[in-house]
Formats: structure tokens, sequence, C-alpha cells
């Protein structure tokens, strides 16, 4: 394995230092590193003056779609998507075709992970099998597979029955795993095309309530905490979520929760577009809500940023409004807008992006490896960023196979340079490694 050299790097956003990785980790910072790397037999040295080193990223919400849905996204196209957006580790959604409900769907994903190489591939289990939310599908065998599964999810749907959410965080207890919940009660929401407000009231179009997310997590908590298991909350999006979980914490309550990029920083005035682009679940919210979010990320009631990349072919969002599918592409753009709302506004520093992006979600899935610190003896899985750099989104020019991005056309700060997995590059000078090196 070839060693790196990063000269001038500025790890969290610390002071310019060098940084040595050798033999998979970090093995020296500061004043040794230079010496380290003149012994080194192989080392390529990487100009890293005015980058930010982070942690690899970690995303505990993505859709590669595969096996199934390859015209959207294979794991391949992915997964070097994630490597050029800083990833190191993304956990791969149950809702491919067939469903990720068994042991040997699940070691399907994490095997094509590893042949891809570019990131490690945690699959997410499905709760219910065939996400039909009748019956538990095999948590306990897909928790024992080689796959290692401890992230559970019928994402895309929510797990509405009571008793059915709480039997599956009940068998979790016994393998530490989590329930990650698609906050949506399905009686509130049927036929629903956008957020529930002004715009969708003036616009003509069904409304999705705010009160259908907020009354689902309120009673998933309650059973959480009645359980004493971990419960986790898939893209939270309204200011009345954001309290709920304020509230669940202070009492106590195992719950951590996730804000997705564009929930951040998009509105529900975009639905005036009628470009299917805007169109996702759950729908872009009122400003206000965007406020409360981003509130919600900075105080730390909301523990994580997950992208939920969800990769659609072009004729599934190149329609009218009303037959588009809802999703956005995100992997590639999570940590710009990040920047652009959080640190750039000063609302958060390059340590807490890290903790945001790297470390908290890294815990709540029980990934060891990933989200560790930048210390000497830690694993060489990092990302390095240029904060100055302003780049438009082209969905053209992304790695993604599929093109809906909601940001296309918006100027968004930073890019990624390198990025490293336990020592091997896997992006360099912006653009991907060779496959074959990736796979070396």
């Amino acid at each position: 394995m070839t060693d790196h050299l990063l000269r001038g790097v500025r790890p969290l956003g610390a002071e310019p230092t060098d940084v040595f990785l050798a033999d998979g980790r970090i093995a020296a910072v500061g004043a040794d590193a230079a010496r380290l790397a003149r012994e080194s037999a192989a080392v390529v040295t990487v100009e890293a003056d005015g980058l930010v080193a982070l942690p690899g990223l970690v995303d505990l919400h993505t859709h590669l779609r595969e096996p199934g849905r390859e015209d959207a996204e294979t794991v391949e196209t992915g997964t070097r998507a994630a490597a050029l957006g800083g990833f190191t580790a993304v956990h791969a959604m149950a809702n491919t075709t067939p469903v990720a409900d068994t042991a040997g769907v699940v070691e399907q994903v994490w095997n094509l992970g590893r042949q891809a190489g570019w990131v490690d591939v945690h699959p997410v289990g499905a709760v219910s099998v065939g996400l039909r939310g009748e019956m538990l599908a095999e948590l306990g065998a897909m928790a024992a597979s080689a796959a290692r599964v401890r992230v559970f999810s019928d994402d895309g749907k929510c797990v509405a029955d009571p008793v059915l959410m709480r039997r599956a965080l009940e068998y979790v207890k016994s393998f530490d795993g989590v329930i990650a919940q698609h906050a949506q009660e399905p009686r509130l929401t049927e036929g629903a095309q956008m957020h529930e407000g002004v715009v969708s009231a003036e616009l003509g179009l069904a409304g999705w309530p705010a009160v259908a997310e907020e009354s689902i997590i309120a009673r998933d908590v309650l059973l959480a905490e009645h359980v004493g298991s971990r419960l986790h909350v898939c893209h939270l999006s309204t200011a009345g979520s954001v309290d709920i979980i304020r509230w669940a914490k202070a009492r106590g309550i195992a719950v951590t929760a996730e804000v997705t990029p564009h929930h951040l920083l998009l509105t529900d005035e975009l639905a005036r577009s009628y470009d299917p682009r805007y169109k996702v679940n759950p729908p872009l919210r009122t400003a206000e809500d965007v406020e409360a979010v981003r509130a919600g990320l900075a105080d730390g009631t909301i523990d994580i940023v997950a992208t939920d990349h969800a990769p659609h072919p072009a004729e599934d969002k190149d329609c009218e409004w009303a037959a588009g599918a809802f999703g956005m592409t995100g992997l590639e753009t999570a940590l710009p807008v990040v920047q652009q709302v959080m640190v750039d506004t000063g609302r958060m520093t390059w340590a807490d992006v890290a903790r945001v992006l790297s470390a908290a979600p890294a815990a709540i899935g029980r990934v060891g490896d990933q989200g560790r610190p930048l210390a000497v003896g830690e694993p060489a899985t990092l990302t390095l960023v240029d904060p100055a750099a302003r780049r438009v989104v082209d969905p053209a020019a992304q790695a993604t196979r599929s093109a809906n991005t909601p940001f296309a056309g918006r100027e968004l700060p930073g890019q990624v340079m390198a990025t490293f997995l336990r020592g091997r590059a896997t992006v360099l000078d912006g653009a991907p490694v060779a496959r074959e090196e990736v796979g070396a």
C-alpha cells in the first residue's frame, strides 16, 4: 500500500500541519511526519495547503437501488459518488427489489460494496417482510450474517402498526440494534404531493401535514422509552418534530434523529415551479421549519446529517409533478450544503461537522472503525476538503447514475479534494482514483 504525506493540512480546521499516513493508519502528525515519510519506500506527497481534514464521512441513509433498480443506481456508481462526496461508509437502505429482508439479500449488497471498494457498505435490513408492515423480517438472521446488520428500517414506508413497531424495538435490543423510522402516518398523507400549507393551497396540490410526521415520532419515542430500546428518526423535517425530539432527550429516551441537506436549505416555495426535482418525502417544508431544523442541528437536538440519497432515472423526474417520483440525490452535495448553511454562517465549526457527518452516524450504526479521531494510531480514514473552492452543481458531471439533484445550477462552497479509506486513496485531486487501483 502506498503511503501518503499530507503537507500543510488543517485537521478539523485547526492550524496547518503535516500528517503522514502509513500502513493504513495515521503514523505521525506534525514534525515527525516529514521525517517518517523520507524513510518510506513508497510515498505520495499531497500538497494540502488550506485543506481541512475531517474523519471520513459516514452516511446513515443512502439508497443504492441495487438489486432491482440498476437503471437508477448501482452499488458501484453510488459508492463512487459517495467517495467523491467525502464519504468512507454508507448505510444502504432496504427498499430494493427484492427487499433486503433476509440474510441472503443483505449479504449480496455487502459483497457488492466490497467488490466496488470505494467505501464501506453497511446494508440496512428491513423491519418487516417485503416492507409490508405485517410481520417482522429476519432481524436476527441479518444481524448474525456476514453483513452484521445493526440498523433496520422500512424507509420509504412507515412502520405504522404500533404493535409491530414495539416488537421490532424489543427484538433489536438483544444485539444492540436500532430501528430507523420513516415517520409518516399513512392515513394523513394519502395522495399527498407536497407540504400542507399556504403554498399547497395556492397550487391546489394535496398536502402532507406536519402532524403526520410529528404524531409518529411522538408515539415512537414513548414506545422506545417503554421498551428501553434505541430509536432513530429518519429525515426529520418540521419544527414540531424538533420539539418532540428535544423533549424526549430531556426525558432520557434513547432517541437519535437526522436531517437531510435539502431540508436544511430548501423550502416548499420551490414547488411553485412544478419541477419534480423538488418533490421529496418528507416534503420540503416552510422557511420556519428550515430555521428550526438548523437550530436543532446546531444545538445537538438533531444528531446527524444524512443524505437520503434517492436516485431516479430521467423518466421518473422528467414529467409532470403528480407523476414524478419522490426523492433527490445528495451524496456529492451534502458537505457543501452543510458548509454553506452551518459553517459559513458561524453556526457550526468543522469539529461540529466531523461530529454530525462522521462520529455520530458511525456510533448510531455501531461502525467501530469509522468516525475515529484524527490522531496517531487511528485508521487513516479521512477526507480533505477545500473550503475556499466554489462550484456550480452540474448533474452531468456527477458520478451518480441519476441526475435528480435539487441543487442543479446552484453555486455551492467547498470541494472534496481527497478521500482515504484505511490509508488507500479513493479520491485524489478531486477525482476518483482509477478503478484498478481502488480494487487493489
